[in-house]
């Protein structure tokens, strides 16, 4: 069974930067596309950030555009996600997601989830 583990969660103050990491196993990493959701309290899960199982192109939500930075490792069978310039409303649970194609979507349908790390950013 495949399997996603997230890292690299905790607090930070305001302008800060935190770096999660997404290890997959059982899986051939190299043929799915990675993404980053986030969720937080009383809040839908939105589309943070995905990256195509080749990571020649990846995408981003506006929200986090030219503070996140989306990058995978398929040698380690890791994706990461570099968050630079954190603000409060970063603030919430996140989940790294598998998709069984090389493209990426914005949408839910990805096939297989992580636990989710939580990240908290303080004012």
């Amino acid at each position: 069974q495949v399997q996603l583990v997230e890292s690299g969660g905790g607090l930070v103050q305001v302008g800060g930067s935190l770096r999660l990491s997404c290890e997959a196993s059982r899986l051939t990493f190299s043929r799915y596309a990675m993404g980053w959701f986030r969720q937080a309290p009383g809040k839908e899960r939105e589309f943070v950030s995905a990256i195509t199982g080749s990571g020649d192109s990846t995408v981003y939500s506006d929200s986090v555009k030219d503070r996140f930075t989306i990058s995978r490792d398929n040698g380690k069978n890791t994706v990461y996600l570099q968050m630079n310039s954190l603000k409060p409303e970063d603030t919430a649970v996140y989940y790294c997601a598998a998709r069984v194609s090389q493209f990426f979507s914005k949408r839910s349908d990805y096939n297989y989830w992580g636990q989710g790390t939580q990240v908290t950013v303080s004012s």
